[in-house]
C-alpha cells in the first residue's frame, strides 16, 4: 500500500520515467515516517523535461551543505553525466607536468566528488607517467583504487585515453597514424588502463592527440570496432589539439567517434563558432577541458606566483605572461556580483551557459576544489549580458611559440 502511494505520486509527477534511483522507493517502504519526505525526495531528483538532478544523502542534508548537480546526455552515446566532471591530470605527482599533489589528499577529493553526486571522472594513460617505472600509470591507479574501496564502479562513468606511441603532444603534421596509433599499440593501451583502473571495461576511451588526415586510414577504426565487440570498451572519443577546434571534422564523419575532448575557457572562445554547431549537427558529446586555463582563470595566480621546479606552468606563464594575466584577471573581476562571485564559478559558469556542452573536467585533486566545483552545477546560466560582456575577453595565445617545432612557431598552429 505504501509503495503504491509513492509509486502514484511520481506519476501525477509525470517523472516516473526519469527516475534513475527507484531503489529509494524502497527505503520508504519501510520506514514509514518518513514517507512523504521520501516521496518528494525523489521526485525532487527528477525534472519532468528529463533532466536527473540528484540531491544530496541525509547526513549532507542535515549539514545544510546541498549541492544539487544537473546531468546532461554525452552525446549519441546516450550516457547522463554530470555536468561537472573531474579533470585528474594533477591527481597523482606528475615529474614532468604538475608536482606536489597530495595523494591521500587526491584519494579524499575523489570521495568527496562522487559524495556530491558526481559521476564523470577523465584521466589517461600518460597522465603521471614516468619514463622510470614504465609499468605504472599513477592516476589511472589512484581512481582504480577508489574504486576499490568504495565499490561505485557501476555508478560512475570513467574516461581515460590512449598516448601516441611517439609520446608527442601535439600530434605532428604529416606523421602517418601507424606511427601515433598502431593498431597493437591501441590494444596495449586499453588492456593496461583496464588493469591499471582495476575494471573490466572502459567506458570511454579517448585518442589523446589527433591529426584529422588519421582519418582517411583503416588501421585504428578496424581496431577500435574490435574492441568494442571485444566488450572492453564502449565508446571512442578524441582529446584534439590545442588551440585547433575543427581538426576532427573528418573522424566525426567516420561515424565511430562519440565524443570530442577539446579546450574551451574564457579566453578561447574559438570553439563556438564552428566545433559547437558541428558537434550538435552530429550528436556528438563535448568535453570541456582546461576550463580555468591551467590556473589562471582559478584567481589564485598573479604576476608574483613562482611555480615549483617541473611544474609545467613554469613555461606555460612564462616571460611576461604572467603579468598580463594579471591585467586581464583584474578586468574580469569587475564582472563579478550577483551572477558569479568568484572568478573560477564565472569560468565555469560561462562553458555551462552553452548547452552543447556535455561536461566540464576542472582538475581536481583538493576536497575544497571538489565542493567548490559541484556546487557551480546548479542549472543558473549566465546572462545575455554577461556572454555578450565575455566576448571582449578572448585572448588567444600561441603558448607553445618556444617550442623546437617550426610548425608550432607559425600563425597556422592557431586556427584563424
Amino acid at each position: 500500500m505504501l509503495f503504491k502511494a509513492v509509486y502514484r505520486g511520481l506519476e501525477v509527477l509525470h517523472i516516473r520515467h526519469y527516475c534513475r534511483r527507484i531503489e529509494f522507493t524502497f527505503t520508504v517502504i519501510f520506514c514509514s515516517q518518513g514517507l512523504c519526505f521520501s516521496a518528494l525526495y525523489i521526485a525532487d531528483q527528477c525534472h519532468s523535461d528529463g533532466t536527473n538532478i540528484i540531491r544530496p544523502s541525509g547526513s549532507e542534508e542535515k549539514s545544510g551543505r546541498i549541492n544539487l548537480i544537473k546531468y546532461r546526455t554525452l552525446g549519441k552515446t546516450g550516457l547522463k553525466i554530470s555536468e561537472i566532471g573531474m579533470g585528474t591530470w594533477q591527481l597523482a605527482n606528475d615529474p614532468n607536468m604538475w608536482v606536489g599533489s597530495d595523494l591521500d589528499e587526491s584519494l579524499r577529493a575523489l570521495y568527496k566528488f562522487v559524495e556530491l553526486r558526481g559521476n564523470f571522472i577523465d584521466t589517461a594513460w600518460i597522465y603521471g607517467y614516468d619514463d622510470k617505472s614504465p609499468d605504472r600509470h599513477p592516476s589511472e591507479e589512484l581512481i582504480g583504487k577508489y574504486l576499490k574501496e568504495s565499490g561505485k564502479r557501476d555508478q560512475l562513468i570513467v574516461a581515460t585515453k590512449v598516448p601516441g606511441k611517439n609520446m608527442h603532444w601535439p600530434a605532428l603534421k604529416g606523421v602517418p597514424v601507424s606511427e601515433v596509433f598502431p593498431n597493437d599499440w591501441i590494444e596495449k593501451c586499453v588492456d593496461d588502463s583496464l588493469r591499471s583502473l582495476g575494471t573490466d571495461v572502459l567506458d570511454l576511451v579517448q585518442f589523446h592527440v589527433w591529426q584529422d588526415d588519421f582519418a582517411n586510414e583503416d588501421g585504428w577504426k578496424e581496431t577500435i570496432q574490435k574492441i568494442i565487440k571485444s566488450g572492453k570498451v564502449k565508446y571512442w572519443g578524441i582529446s584534439i589539439n590545442d588551440y585547433q577546434p575543427t581538426n576532427c571534422f573528418k573522424a566525426i564523419d567516420t561515424g565511430l567517434i562519440s565524443t570530442i575532448q577539446f579546450i574551451f575557457n574564457i579566453f578561447h572562445q574559438k570553439p563556438t563558432e564552428k566545433l559547437l554547431p558541428y558537434a550538435k549537427e552530429h550528436n556528438i558529446g563535448l568535453i570541456a577541458r582546461v576550463p580555468l586555463d591551467e590556473g589562471g582563470l582559478s584567481g589564485n595566480i598573479n604576476a608574483d606566483t613562482k611555480f615549483a621546479e617541473g611544474d609545467f606552468r613554469r613555461t606555460y606563464f612564462s616571460g611576461d605572461r604572467l603579468k598580463e594575466l594579471d591585467s586581464r584577471v583584474n578586468q574580469l573581476n569587475e564582472l563579478l556580483g550577483p551572477e558569479a562571485k568568484t572568478l573560477p564559478e564565472l569560468a565555469l559558469r560561462y562553458i555551462l551557459s552553452w548547452d552543447e556542452v556535455s561536461t566540464v573536467i576542472p582538475g581536481t585533486r583538493k576536497v575544497k576544489y571538489a565542493e567548490e566545483n559541484t556546487a557551480v552545477s546548479d542549472g543558473r546560466k549566465l546572462s545575455p549580458k554577461i556572454m555578450e560582456e565575455l566576448k571582449k575577453h578572448i585572448w588567444e595565445r600561441n603558448f607553445y611559440d618556444d617550442c623546437h617545432e617550426p610548425w608550432l612557431k607559425d600563425s597556422g598552429f592557431i586556427e584563424p
